[in-house]
């Protein structure tokens, strides 16, 4: 499972026009679900997410997890963090999960989340999505299960 992790101002994610999900401050995950990942991936990231130290405290540095700073959360699914572009001009995509195998992990990981005691705005998924990003820093974080544990 991999994430894509930005510190925000604030977000909207909208799909057909309409807004479906937008946040103030806190974190836009994008989140991208491969294959042969298992809900012990899902519980690693979320986790991992809740807990990062990238907000600043008082004095400025990076020691606040988006918990400690009160911020919110929109989770988009985003497959694409699976492309594959080591061949040709056009990138492969063999190595995403089929969709209702990464809707459940998606929604599972969302879920998580949520018990972690954050507010959590989403996407929707397999939809064509408008996201806007008013991103802080900017911090950008690459998370991947893989890597991790």
């Amino acid at each position: 499972m991999r994430a894509v992790v930005q510190r925000v101002h604030s977000a909207t994610v909208a799909v057909d026009e309409k807004i479906v999900g937008t946040i103030g401050p806190g974190l836009v995950v994008f989140l991208g679900v491969g294959r042969g990942d298992r809900e012990a991936d899902a519980d690693f990231l979320a986790s991992k997410i809740a807990g990062l130290r990238i907000f600043e405290d008082g004095a400025g540095l990076m020691n606040l997890s988006i918990k400690d700073s009160g911020g919110e959360v929109l989770a988009v699914s985003q497959f694409t963090l699976y492309a594959d572009c080591r061949k040709g001009r056009r990138p492969g995509f063999s190595e995403a999960a089929l969709p209702a195998e990464a809707e459940k992990l998606y929604d599972y990981f969302c879920a998580l989340l949520h018990r972690e005691g954050l507010t959590v705005a989403v996407g929707r998924f397999q939809a064509e999505m408008r996201i806007l990003v008013d991103n802080n820093g900017p911090v950008t974080i690459l998370l991947d299960s893989g890597k991790l544990f």
